[in-house]
């Protein structure tokens, strides 16, 4: 049995996964954004040990005898978060999250001090990323960053409660700014930028290897065995590409959490900066892999439901399925820019907005546009995708979205690609995690790197194209006539 734990946005997620490919249990415990400041996001890491004791207990509560058999444990987590310890490993102060962008004004230091940074680390300089949240650490907060020991990405903070160890894996690390992506090893130019070196940072493995033994005050609190061996792991992009098989080039996904991700993998280092897109490690050795990110994908959608008096995102899928094409074709655009922009963008400070208001709008038309924004705007990455050289057939689709047969049909049609769902597509990172527990205690990819089984299968939709493609012409017309305003 193996333990696959998700450090995300919003929850902590706990998964059992026997070696039939079976998940026998899934659990969550809710998580709080802190919003600080405009353009700030933070959390604090006490919360994701308390999430994972959690969900953890949910699981060993429902599955008893299952919970009692896990032989090891795989993490996966939110990416760039900077989690600041002292010499005592205590944390220093709440983590900066991944959305957010205080930090853009660094972003351009950097990349002017360095011009070699995109090559070194896949990616242009951007203001979620870990390395520029130091920077400004630095400038805004010099007596906490002359205090930083170790800093941390979120799932391995709660490795580090897990085992005491201070350790990362290699898709993790790529988004820090710090990592040598083509190398897989640290980067003492990058380093150098943040005033940092090695010795702050966490050991290197692979996500597949063995990343710790479970300590005996771990497995007592959370009712496992001690010494049970817990994996490197992966960011959750990388985790999610694990649990869905997507292990060789050319093979993907679609994530719409709280983020909206485009992953495609690659056979070798393939960076293109100039297209704003991510080249990064895998999870697992000699791989890496090309991806676009829109800061705000399923996000928008809970929060148009709040604005809405909604109970949910669900209802608000509800009431944008409800129109008609006729009725879809009049409503308003959305840009999804509630918290600025990566791919294609790279733009912190632009935000979202409604465009074609009219006395006639109603709240399904306004449910409709917030999904269909979201949908474009990952098409958008799309283009970044194969820009960067990328040949994408078909994609699969994950995340708390992939609940939603309107908005994957949606999907499918705005991309022009096949869009596939699957029974465990909402388990993302947690059953990718639970895969790489299997491999770093000898499973083998071809046994553990499984698609799972198809539950539905999306084509493009010409007539829905002919609607959306005349949008979609208008909607990338809007982001370049507000640029300057925002």
């Amino acid at each position: 049995m193996f333990l696959g734990i998700d450090i995300g946005t919003s929850e902590v997620k706990a998964l059992l996964l026997n070696d039939a490919h079976e998940v026998v249990g899934v659990a969550g415990s809710p998580l709080e954004v802190s919003l600080p400041a405009p353009g700030h996001s933070e959390q604090a890491p006490s919360s994701w040990w308390a999430g994972t004791q959690a969900a953890l207990a949910t699981l060993r509560a429902r599955h008893p005898e299952a919970f009692a058999e896990v032989s090891a444990i795989g993490l996966s987590g939110q990416m760039h978060g900077a989690v600041l310890l002292d010499k005592d490993l205590a944390v220093l102060r709440p983590a900066m999250l991944w959305n957010d962008v205080r930090s853009a004004a660094e972003c351009t230091e950097m990349m002017d001090a360095l011009p070699a940074l995109p090559h070194l680390a896949g990616s242009l300089a951007m203001p979620g990323f870990t390395a520029p949240k130091l920077r400004w650490l630095a400038t805004h907060e010099p007596d906490v960053f002359a205090k930083v020991y170790k800093v941390l990405l979120p799932k391995d903070y709660v490795r580090l409660m897990l085992t005491g160890e201070c350790v990362t894996d290699l898709s993790d690390a790529s988004g820090t700014m710090w990592l040598d992506v083509a190398r897989r090893a640290w980067s003492p130019e990058l380093l150098a930028l943040t005033g940092l070196n090695e010795s702050h940072m966490p050991r290197l493995i692979e996500g597949s290897a063995e990343g710790g033994l479970l300590s005996a005050g771990a497995a007592a609190v959370l009712g496992l065995r001690p010494g049970i061996v817990v994996a490197g792991g992966g960011g959750d992009n990388a985790a999610s590409a694990i649990g869905m098989g997507s292990v060789e080039a050319g093979q993907g996904f679609l994530s719409l959490g709280t983020s909206g991700v485009l992953f495609v993998v690659t056979p070798s280092y393939q960076p293109n900066a100039a297209s704003a897109t991510h080249a990064f490690c895998h999870a697992i050795p000699g791989r890496w892999h090309q991806m676009s990110v829109m800061l705000s994908a399923a996000s928008c959608l809970q929060w148009a439901a709040g604005a809405l008096g909604l109970a949910s995102a669900g209802a608000l899928e509800a009431l944008a399925s409800s129109l008609s094409r006729t009725q879809q074709a009049q409503a308003p655009l959305f840009l999804p820019y509630l918290s600025g922009e990566r791919t294609p963008h790279n733009d912190a400070h632009i935000r979202g907005s409604f465009h074609g208001l009219s006395g006639s709008t109603d709240p399904a038309a306004l449910a409709y546009a917030v999904i269909e924004g979201v949908s474009f705007g990952l098409t958008d990455g799309l283009k970044a995708l194969h820009e960067a050289g990328c040949t994408i057939q078909r994609l699969s689709l994950v995340g708390g979205g992939a609940r939603s047969a309107f908005w994957a049909q949606q999907l499918a049609s705005s991309l022009g690609i096949e869009i596939v769902t699957h029974a465990e597509s909402t388990a993302g990172g947690a059953l990718g995690a639970a895969r790489l527990a299997w491999l770093a205690t000898g499973g083998t990819e071809a046994q553990v790197c499984i698609p799972p089984a198809t539950h539905a299968l999306y084509r493009p939709d010409p007539a829905e194209q002919a609607l959306l493609a005349p949008r979609y012409a208008r909607f990338r017309a809007l982001y370049h006539a507000l640029k300057n305003i925002h």
